[in-house]
């Protein structure tokens, strides 16, 4: 079968349950479903649309409101909605992509229990997840993908183990493994018993906690979705935690703006250079000086010298290899590689004690993310420290004299990178504390 559009898929009984659910907040229940519907007969007013939401609701035991605000519905209902949306589309064949990343244990077992009626009713249902406590208890048959390819295809899951498991999700990225830290430096960055709320399709942070040592590279790997976007918005200032404490060099920041952080050396590679690090249509020199014009650097307060500004970037663009790039070019017309590098000189400038380089090399070719991790270790090398947040376990692995797992917004657990087993990470990976 070719399918050529989701409209195609849906004729074909294919039903998708995406991780970021695909309704309008706007809607209630019954006006999402309608929408949906089009012009089917079935369906032709939102009096109509709300007595079927009820009755499918009933039928397969997931009560949802039709009458309700998506927005107002809690994550658990609106995933209820989104299945019953799919369902009366007639899907026979359900994927759920991560149904559970922001679900309670609770909401976990009764979304789990409701796909596997489902199966023995005739149904197919496809479980996209990293957990496999969930592929044991709720599964027949497992198939393992990593790195876009197939290792493990349609084994009943009866005759897998956990170990066999960790090992094909893990494959070889521990053939390589970061140098170890000789002589641990001073606690530069403590976290204490961090609690933060989640963010939209996130995970809040739970009792979190870890140190980080000058002249070290500790990474946090994880599945995307398990707190690492809200631990990296604590850590900077852009959101305030519930509970815990952020100490940087003896400096309780827990409370400090973002800029202050910044000024006493907390630095960031972000997780998407456009979104959150660079202005695409401002150029280098400008993007270069985003965060030192406040100082006066460059003059000021109201006038600033453009000639210190592009004399700075020309010495940035010789210093990281931006190839082809002079200081007023826009970022936008920079590749991912020469914009990461951009990046990398205003971050790694002066003042730096604590890097986050979150998914650093994400994105670009080979070349350019051993660039960016030779910086990196550099930069450590130089006296300040690296939290690298990744989902790159071989990246981790690679840079890291420390490996931590991120799970379910903790430290699930925490090795020198030499000590890490594929059983021990993939183990946590998969939600096995």
């Amino acid at each position: 079968i070719s399918l050529r559009s989701p409209l195609e898929a849906a004729a074909a009984g294919l039903g998708m349950v995406h991780q970021h659910f695909r309704l309008v907040e706007s809607f209630t229940v019954a006006e999402n479903v309608l929408l949906g519907f089009g012009r089917k007969a079935a369906m032709k007013t939102l009096t109509d649309a709300a007595a079927i939401v009820s009755a499918k609701s009933s039928e397969i035991g997931l009560p949802v409101d039709p009458h309700k605000l998506v927005a107002n519905l809690s994550i658990a209902e609106r995933q209820r909605a989104e299945i019953i949306k799919v369902m009366l589309l007639g899907a026979r064949i359900l994927v759920m992509d991560e149904p559970t990343a922001v679900l309670t244990d609770e909401e976990a077992r009764t979304l789990l229990s409701f796909a596997q009626r489902l199966s023995r009713q005739g149904h197919a249902v496809v479980l996209i997840t990293h957990k496999f406590r969930e592929v044991a208890a709720f599964c027949d048959r497992v198939t393992i993908m990593r790195h876009g390819e197939t290792v493990l295809e349609g084994a009943r899951v009866a005759n897998v183990t956990e170990a066999e498991v960790a090992r094909l999700m893990v494959g070889d990225a521990l053939t390589v493994a970061g140098r170890p830290l000789s002589r641990p430096g001073d606690v530069c960055l403590s976290v204490e018993r961090l609690s933060a709320r989640a963010t939209a399709h996130g995970q809040s942070l739970n009792d979190l906690g870890f140190e980080l040592h000058v002249g070290e590279i500790l990474g946090i790997a994880g599945v995307g979705g398990n707190g690492q976007e809200e631990l990296v918005a604590c850590l900077l200032g852009l959101d305030r935690a519930g509970a815990g404490a952020i100490v940087l060099d003896g400096q309780d920041i827990s409370t400090a703006k973002p800029d202050q952080r910044r000024e006493a050396g907390l630095r960031v590679i972000p997780s998407d250079r456009f979104d959150s690090g660079l202005i695409r249509e401002l150029s280098i020199a400008d993007n270069l000086a985003l965060t030192t014009v406040a100082s006066g650097s460059f003059g000021g307060p109201f006038l600033l010298s453009r000639r210190a500004m592009r004399e700075k970037a020309a010495e940035a663009i010789d210093a990281f290899d931006i190839r082809g790039a002079t200081p007023e070019r826009p970022a936008s017309l920079l590749s991912g590689g020469n914009a990461q590098k951009v990046l990398l000189a205003r971050e790694l400038d002066h003042g730096l004690k604590v890097l986050i380089a979150h998914s650093p090399s994400r994105g670009l070719d080979m070349k350019a993310a051993e660039f960016v991790r030779s910086a990196i270790r550099r930069a450590v090398e130089a006296g300040a420290a690296c939290l690298l947040i990744s989902e790159d376990l071989q990246e981790v692995m690679s840079l890291s004299h420390r490996v931590a797992v991120m799970n379910r917004g903790r430290i699930a657990g925490c090795r020198q990178t030499g000590d890490v087993t594929p059983e021990w990470i993939g183990g946590l990976l998969a939600g096995h504390a």
